[in-house]
């Protein structure tokens, strides 16, 4: 992974937002040339300022509602990747806010992809959307990319609105079987669905952690307005590890890994906002308390989750950070924000060590592994022992140390 992103063009919509500020300082980490366009930060506090990602990408100010604007920075960037996060973000603004939304959501995504038509230097094509995308019936088992798409609200409405433009495109322009004499270019184009991401650095309105770290930095009770809906969440990093393992698998191979992809948590991360009110109060330090809203709130869905066998099988993707884990980074990032620390420096720092879980290819030289750092969760607190599966896995990701320094005599005898 490190080797193959040194060096590569990457154009990013979205790099102000919170995903794209984290995703802009890996690609950086990874080596690779990132030309980032979009609105400024849309917060402040922002993560893309804090961390000062100014300094590692070639910034564009734009909208994408501009056509020509985008897909002019687009030809002049050159970029042999191309991965869309712009978006209006937010299901209570979307019916504030729904021409806005449908207008960059929609057209927005039809104005990259005529961008990157006239590009020719682009190989791999990625549509960032969401889970919401789909037509939700509240069913417990986790919806598969090829259910049909939906949404009640403008927001969810408009990504799968985005979905089925991508779709199209694919089929009509970007088809290496032909479309009736239609020309085609030559890049791989995918899209992917991630659930609710929570991590240092989001302070965007109306979204549950950025609502409660905002509230407990105050010492304020936080105010919960859907205590049992149930969303599968996960740390930012695990879908953007996603993102980056599936823009590689484009660009290397095409057409095999075209089409729509899930990246959601593991089935048991799936928890009601109560739970996660209450487990992030547990792990903070101060004074902290949560009560009901008593006020009326738009609808949102109560029940959402995502069937990632796909991604699993065919890109050898998976959840690496429990919720647990993600919740305890998320109260470190807090942390570290109110006591002045250099925010570049603490996020990077994660980057390191959810890579270092993730296995060798992920690490660059500079990140080389300590054994508390790529331990299975709990190894070393409790005295759990790591089991043989996990140990062959670091074995084949080169992590020979680690095995010796942690493999009982039972286990490495099995080896």
């Amino acid at each position: 992974m490190t080797e193959f992103f040194r060096g590569k063009k990457v154009f990013l919509t979205g790099h102000t937002g919170f995903k794209g500020s984290w995703l802009s300082l890996w690609l950086h980490a990874l080596g690779a040339q990132v030309t980032g366009y979009a609105l400024p930060p849309p917060t402040t506090p922002s993560l893309y300022r804090l961390c000062r990602i100014d300094e590692m990408v070639h910034g564009i100010e734009g909208d994408v509602r501009d056509a020509e604007g985008l897909a002019r920075a687009i030809e002049d960037a050159t970029p042999e990747i191309v991965i869309h996060m712009a978006a209006q973000p937010l299901v209570r603004r979307s019916y504030r806010a729904p021409l806005e939304t449908y207008q960059t959501n929609v057209m927005g995504t039809v104005h990259l992809l005529e961008g990157v038509r006239r590009t020719p230097s682009v190989r791999a094509v990625l549509n960032v959307t969401t889970d919401k995308c789909y037509e939700n019936r509240e069913w417990p088992w986790g919806y598969r990319e090829n259910e049909p798409m939906g949404g009640y609200d403008p927001y969810s409405s408009s990504k799968g609105c985005s979905e089925l433009v991508t779709a199209a495109y694919r089929s009509s322009f970007f088809n290496p079987s032909g479309c009736g004499g239609v020309p085609q270019h030559r890049a791989a184009v995918a899209s992917a669905r991630a659930g609710n991401v929570i991590g240092g650095g989001d302070w965007a309105e109306d979204r549950l952690i950025s609502d409660c770290i905002a509230a407990l930095m105050k010492d304020e009770p936080v105010q919960i307005r859907n205590p049992h809906a149930i969303r599968p969440w996960q740390h930012v990093l695990e879908p953007l590890s996603g993102y980056l393992l599936l823009a590689r698998s484009l660009y290397e191979e095409g057409e095999r890994f075209s089409g729509a992809w899930n990246f959601g948590p593991r089935d048991d991360d799936a928890r009601p906002v109560e739970w996660i009110v209450s487990r992030l109060c547990g792990l903070w330090s101060g004074k902290a308390s949560y009560e009901l809203s008593g006020d009326d709130h738009p609808h949102e869905a109560s029940y959402l989750k995502l069937d990632c066998s796909k991604a699993r099988a065919e890109l050898g993707w998976r959840p690496v950070w429990s919720l647990e884990t993600a919740l305890e980074k998320i109260v470190e990032w807090a942390n570290a924000f109110r006591d002045g620390a250099d925010l570049r420096t603490v996020s990077l720092d994660q980057i390191r060590q959810y890579a270092a879980r993730c296995g060798s290819q992920w690490l660059l030289p500079s990140w080389a592994p300590d054994v508390a750092a790529v331990l299975p969760e709990g190894t070393g607190k409790d005295g759990a022992v790591p089991d043989v599966a996990w140990m062959k896995m670091q074995l084949e990701n080169g992590f020979v140390s680690t095995v010796l320094a942690s493999a009982s005599e039972d286990v490495w005898n099995e080896l």
